[in-house]
């Protein structure tokens, strides 16, 4: 690997004999404060996150403007080719970018820069001695070339080159400035590879999100048909199992809506409860299990889940005490939000509430089960009687309160 380039001596090719173009009076002046603009350009563009192949085109245009050059290039390193790629590029014949390439062994001016990490200056390629001439440079009339490698991840990602076809030097002042633009794009690069990793880390969390909820949705699945098995084989006990099996039901299509969907930590419940009841109709077949939702209200899984259970409760407590003897009835559930908070209720037509009836009190597994699922949720449950049949209201805030 290349040690830090900015430890690193340029190679600049030797002077010819007589005297040199230096940089002088107001028009050199200027020329080094539009350099220091365009690399304060690339730097907040940097910043700002600009696509990175974006960011290539602008650097390439840039770099050129800034060291008044014809063409330009970024080339990536390719190491099972051996070869650099000219991934961006202004200047060149059109179709290059993408396709060409040069030798990246160390006599070439790119190759040295590339393996050496030293910044490397060709003011006369026609007479160049040190290093072979790249076709691509012969073929577009290059006179002149400067060479600086591009660090990425943690190993080069290439070189950042600027070529000219006209007579002059480039110096070391120019070197600092195409090396500030190549530092530029290598803080780029390491920014793509770390977000690469972190989208990466979270796809694959999200697979395996739903690989287990999936697994858990058919675990789920399995035990309710061992509970029906079970049910048909001893019918006294066939009412307690097929209620087991209605709430086991529910918990495994929650689970099938998290391993279908990228939310993992919401669940749209008034979809979900669309779902439950779809469900409950088919296991209740002497009732019409409806639901009726105005818009998407989104409850945190943990809390979904235990609204699910509370519903399933009514509805089947509903098909069970309000239509005697499997009498054909409908049961309506429906979901509003106000404000900051939610209103579920489960409606019936039935004979209505007994007399005697209060909320809460009796110790059946069911009215135990409503109880702490609406304590869990942070929900109040209340129970209505209508002219005609009863409805149960849970109302909850969005949020959850602890």
């Amino acid at each position: 690997m290349a040690e830090d380039s900015s430890k690193q001596q340029p190679v600049v090719e030797a002077p010819p004999d007589g005297p040199t173009q230096a940089d002088s009076g107001t028009r050199a002046l200027s020329l080094r404060v539009r350099q220091q603009e365009i690399l304060s350009e690339l730097g907040v563009a940097a910043l700002k996150g600009t696509a990175f192949e974006q960011l290539l085109d602008m650097t390439v245009r840039l770099v050129a403007e800034g060291l008044e050059a014809d063409l330009s290039k970024v080339l990536e390193y390719i190491p099972t080719e051996r070869r650099l790629l000219m991934r961006a590029g202004v200047g060149w014949e059109s179709g290059l970018v993408g396709v060409a390439t040069i030798g990246a062994d160390i006599e070439s001016p790119a190759g040295y820069a590339l393996k050496t990490g030293n910044p490397v200056i060709s003011n006369h390629l026609e007479g160049e001695e040190r290093f072979r001439t790249p076709e691509l440079l012969a073929a577009h009339g290059v006179r002149r070339a400067m060479n600086v490698i591009l660090q990425g991840d943690g190993k080069p990602y290439g070189i950042l080159e600027v070529d000219s076809r006209s007579e002059g030097e480039f110096t070391e002042h120019d070197i600092a400035f195409l090396q500030g633009a190549a530092n530029i794009l290598g803080m780029a690069i390491e920014r793509q590879r770390h977000e690469r990793q972190l989208n990466e880390a979270l796809d694959l969390q999200q697979v395996l999100v739903k690989e287990i909820n999936h697994r858990v949705k058919n675990s789920l699945q399995l035990v309710t048909s061992m509970l029906s098995l079970q049910a048909g084989a001893h019918p006294d006990v066939a009412e307690r199992l097929k209620e087991a099996s209605n709430r086991i039901a529910a918990i495994a299509r929650a689970h099938d809506r998290l391993y279908r969907s990228t939310q993992v930590q919401q669940i749209n419940v008034c979809e979900y409860l669309a779902d439950i009841c779809k469900d409950l109709g088919e296991a209740i077949p002497h009732c019409e299990v409806v639901c009726d939702s105005t818009e998407p209200i989104f409850l945190s899984t943990d809390r979904a889940i235990p609204i699910a259970l509370l519903v399933t409760e009514l509805v089947t407590n509903a098909a069970k005490h309000a239509y005697k003897d499997d009498e054909p009835g409908e049961i309506k559930v429906s979901l509003t939000r106000n404000a900051g908070t939610v209103r579920i209720t489960v409606r019936d037509k039935g004979i209505g509430l007994p007399p005697d009836f209060r909320l809460g009190r009796g110790g059946g597994l069911g009215t135990r089960l409503l109880m702490a699922l609406a304590q869990q949720t942070d929900a109040e449950v209340r129970a209505n009687r209508l002219s005609t049949g009863a409805e149960f209201v849970i109302e909850l805030p969005l949020e959850a309160r602890r």
